[in-house]
Parts: C-alpha cells; sequence; structure tokens
C-alpha cells in the first residue's frame, strides 16, 4: 500500500537543538587547543586515552573537542570493543579510597551539614563527571541513551557493567526530569520522522503501517508525547487516547480502522464532541536507554489536564489496560503443591469438565481442578469454544481480581504472585481499579499474556494524590464495588468479604 501524502513535508533529517548546534562551534573552536592521541593507535586504546584526556581536561572547548573526539571513536569500535570500552568506563574512575575513608571518619566524627557535604563529594565516582563531560559534545546525550541501551543489553552477562549503569541512570534522572521535560500533541500534521517514530516505538498495540496511524490521528483520537530538548525528535513515551462514550471494555473497537457511521472527518469531529470518556489504550515508552526513568506518571497527570481543557465534556479518564503479568502468575500458583485457594466451585467444576469433554468428578479436590485448568488453558483453543470460554469466565476473573488486588498473601505464594507491572503503575500513580474485563484482548498476545482479560484503571483527578499516597503508603488498592463481586466464590458474601479486607478497600 502506498504511503498517504502528510500534511507537512518532512525534512530531510530531524532539527538539531540550539545547544546542540552551540556545542558544535564550541568543540570545532576547541580543536585548535588538543592534542588528539595518535591516529594509528588501536582503536579501543585510542577512546581509553581520549577519556581519560577528557577527565583530566580543564577548558569547555577543549573539553567540548574531546568530547566529540571520544564520541567519534566510540562510534568506530567493533562490537567487542564497544563492550570492552564499557568494561573499562565501569572498572574504572573509582572512589579514591583513603579520601573516601578519611572523609567518612571525619563525618561519623562530627555528623553535620558541612562533613556530609565532603562525604557526598568523596562517594561520587569521578565516572559521572567523565559522563558529564561527554554530554557536552554535540549529540552527547543521544550517545549517552545509546551507550546504557548497549550496557542493559549486555549486563544478563556482565554484571562487571553494573557500577556504569547505576551512574547512567542517576545523571539521567536529573537531566530528564519533569522540569526539562516539553508535552507535544502528535498529528497527522506532525513531520514524518516523528509519525515514522510512533509506529517504530509502540509496544503495546503494533501499529499496522500509515493507514493504521492516520486512523490512531484522527478526530476522535488523542496521541501525546514528552521530549527533551537535547533529543528534540525522539519521543521518550507517549500515550494514544480515544474519545468515547462510556467505558470501552475491548481493544478491538478502538483499533479499528474505520466503521461506516465514522467514515467522514466530520462524523469523526463529532464523536469527539460527544464524548464523555477519554481512554488510555497505549502508553509506549521509547527509549530503552532510559528504562526506570519515570515519565509516565507526569504524562498522564498533564494529559488529563489539557483534555480537560479542551474537552469540558469529558467526565471520565480511564485506560484500557493489559495485564501482561496475568497468565504467568496463574499457571505458578496452579503449580503449587498447595493451593492459595479453592480454584473451582462445585458447579465451575462440572461446567467446565461438562464443555471440556471430560467425564464428571464432583469430588472437590483443589489438586485435580488445577490439573483440569491447566489442561483446559494450555492444550485448547478455548477462546475460540463459545462453552469452554463461558465456562472458564468466572473463575478466570475471580482469579485476575485476586491477583491485581493483591488477594494472595501468604509467602508460599507471593514469588509466584509477583505484582502486574501495569497494575503497580496506574495504581501506584492514583488510579482505582474500575472494571475486569473478560476477553478484552482475544489476540494471540492477549491469550499468551493475560488469558485475553483486559482493565479498566480510573483517574478521578479529585482522588489521584489520596489514592497515590495510600498505595504507597501501605499497599491500598483502589478498587469499585464490581471488582470485589469478581472475587467472591458462588454463595459468598462479596460484600463480607470486602469487609474483611482480602485486599484494602479504596475510596
Amino acid at each position: 500500500m502506498a504511503e498517504p501524502a502528510l500534511s507537512s513535508v518532512p525534512p530531510d533529517r530531524p532539527t538539531r537543538s540550539w545547544l546542540d548546534r552551540l556545542w558544535s562551534s564550541i568543540a570545532e573552536h576547541g580543536r585548535h587547543f588538543v592534542t588528539f592521541p595518535n591516529a594509528d593507535l588501536p582503536s579501543r586504546e585510542r577512546a581509553e586515552l581520549l577519556a581519560d584526556s577528557l577527565l583530566g581536561g580543564r577548558g569547555e572547548a577543549s573539553g567540548a573537542a574531546l568530547a566529540a573526539g571520544l564520541l567519534s571513536a566510540i562510534g568506530g569500535l567493533s562490537p567487542a570493543d564497544r563492550i570492552g570500552f564499557l568494561e573499562f568506563l565501569a572498572t574504572h574512575f573509582e572512589p579514591d579510597h583513603d579520601r573516601l575513608e578519611t572523609a567518612a571518619r571525619a563525618y561519623l566524627a562530627a555528623p553535620g551539614a558541612e562533613t556530609a557535604t565532603v562525604l557526598a563529594d568523596a562517594a561520587e565516582p569521578p565516572r559521572q563527571e567523565l559522563l558529564r563531560r561527554m554530554n557536552m559534545a554535540p549529540g552527547g546525550t543521544a550517545a549517552l541513551v545509546a551507550m546504557r541501551r548497549a550496557a542493559l543489553a549486555e549486563l544478563p552477562r556482565n554484571q562487571a557493567l553494573r557500577p556504569l549503569d547505576a551512574d547512567l541512570r542517576h545523571l539521567f534522572a536529573s537531566w530528564f526530569n519533569r522540569g526539562f521535560l516539553e508535552l507535544r500533541r502528535i498529528d497527522w500534521r506532525t513531520p514524518a520522522f516523528v509519525l515514522e517514530k510512533l509506529i517504530e516505538y509502540e509496544a503495546v498495540h503494533e501499529i499496522q503501517g500509515w493507514e493504521d496511524l492516520r486512523r490512531r490521528l484522527a478526530p476522535d483520537r488523542r496521541c501525546f508525547a514528552f521530549f527533551h530538548p537535547s533529543l528534540p525528535d525522539e519521543p521518550l513515551i507517549f500515550v494514544e487516547v480515544a474519545l468515547v462514550k462510556g467505558l470501552a471494555e475491548a481493544i478491538g473497537p478502538l483499533l479499528a480502522r474505520e466503521s461506516e457511521e465514522l467514515a467522514a472527518e466530520a462524523a469523526l469531529h463529532d464523536a469527539a464532541e460527544r464524548a464523555d470518556t477519554a481512554i488510555f489504550y497505549s502508553i509506549s515508552n521509547c527509549q530503552e536507554g532510559l528504562r526506570g526513568i519515570s515519565f509516565g506518571n507526569f504524562l498522564i497527570k498533564q494529559v488529563v489536564e489539557e483534555l480537560q481543557a479542551e474537552l469540558p465534556r469529558l467526565k471520565r479518564f480511564s485506560t484500557l489496560s493489559p495485564v501482561p503479568g496475568l497468565r504467568r502468575a496463574a499457571l505458578a500458583l496452579l503449580d503449587l503443591s498447595v493451593p492459595p485457594a479453592p480454584w473451582l466451585a462445585p458447579e465451575e467444576r462440572e461446567t467446565l469438565m461438562r464443555a471440556a469433554g471430560i467425564a464428571a468428578d464432583p469430588t472437590p479436590d483443589p489438586a485435580r481442578d488445577a490439573d483440569l485448568l491447566k489442561t483446559v488453558l494450555e492444550t485448547r483453543n478455548w477462546w475460540s469454544d463459545v462453552s469452554l470460554a463461558g465456562a472458564l469466565r468466572a473463575p478466570l476473573l475471580r482469579f485476575a481480581a485476586l491477583y491485581l488486588t493483591g488477594g494472595f498473601k501468604a509467602s508460599e505464594v507471593r514469588e509466584a504472585a509477583r505484582p502486574d507491572p501495569v497494575a503497580r503503575f496506574h495504581l501506584g500513580n492514583g488510579a482505582r481499579l474500575e472494571r475486569v474485563n473478560w476477553l478484552g484482548n482475544p489476540s494471540a498476545r492477549g491469550i499468551a499474556e493475560s488469558f485475553g482479560v483486559m482493565v479498566n484503571y480510573l483517574y478521578d483527578p479529585d482522588a489521584i494524590e489520596a489514592r497515590h499516597e495510600a498505595y504507597l503508603r501501605d499497599g491500598t488498592v483502589a478498587r469499585a464495588s464490581g471488582v470485589d463481586q469478581l472475587m467472591a466464590m458462588p454463595g459468598q458474601s462479596w460484600f463480607a468479604r470486602r469487609a474483611r479486607g482480602v485486599a484494602a478497600a479504596g475510596p
């Protein structure tokens, strides 16, 4: 399919920030004052000498020139030499042991602001100052983000890189704090090279080319991204929003390319004006080198403010989120010799065995129930079988609700039921677990990760801060009463279960 014409002609390459242009000018001027290592030296040795020279230098112009030379040298290294250079950075440039010991003894002898400052200064690895100076080079920030991406990829096999990763993460937490971030709305008029990055970076629901992207940027949709001045054309994180009436319970309709009643652009504008709910259906981090640097909480809160100002009719702000940890946790708990809870009520067991074509066995036995569930979940295409899907609905939704609210508390199951990362993100940001949706995403990925279950997390601007504090303080999971109803076994009072606090109730 041919790419649709864009409303703006993309430049040949992304624009450079004014800061990048400034450092380029300084670096070019500084080359006259620097003696570079012999170009005939082995590439890695030359890079290491440049790093030593950069840390030992004093002038800004010469430092910028050395930093530019160092980044150029690193870019020319072979993959093996690049890893070797990362090891050099990670294992050299440690704090001076004697100085650190002296400062520590001084602080212990006379605790106070002055001795604490001296101790902190002594404890900082010179490597951090080297990285700061590398950042002076044109394109330095992007190069350091790429360096951490390479270090993270190698880290599982090479723990010696951990100090370098820790220092880069420490510096990025300052360089990429909220005060430096710029929120931009992305639409069809955004330059093509930025739109291409959305297609590349979308991590939740793959964008199937330009026509799919065009639908996601239609008038009844919104897309916002954070950018940083040092990476002006590289989105750090972006969120896709659908403007709809009522809570969306399945991803399919939101990702549909077109529908007849919404084919005309005027109809899409009208749909946005009539919408009462904003559904955040995809949040994608774009830079692997910034893993662990949190942007999402700021992004959601600011986007809510932007949407409230633009569309006052919007009354609800909710996600439609995956539960990527659900299947892993379920199968791990089913494998336990001592089950954390009854898996099936008698009538659920009978219904499931009948739907699966297995001879009925009315005897309650948690171990046999676990085997039955594993057999069906792992060997049948149950989601495409109406009878099997209907029989699994109640037990799987009950499990999902217990999992998401922290219902599995016993020490022996804590590791198996590790918290879902998406749930932890939204609950920690002050959202309420509003609804658990059956087969909200029956795609291959949705079934593989979460049995197709999707979740609505509701962001109430008036309650975000209180819920955020309660979750951080004592793990309180704010949730709707409908979630408690899912957790109750047939015949059990869900209200009594809520009062007993299997998971703490939210406001």
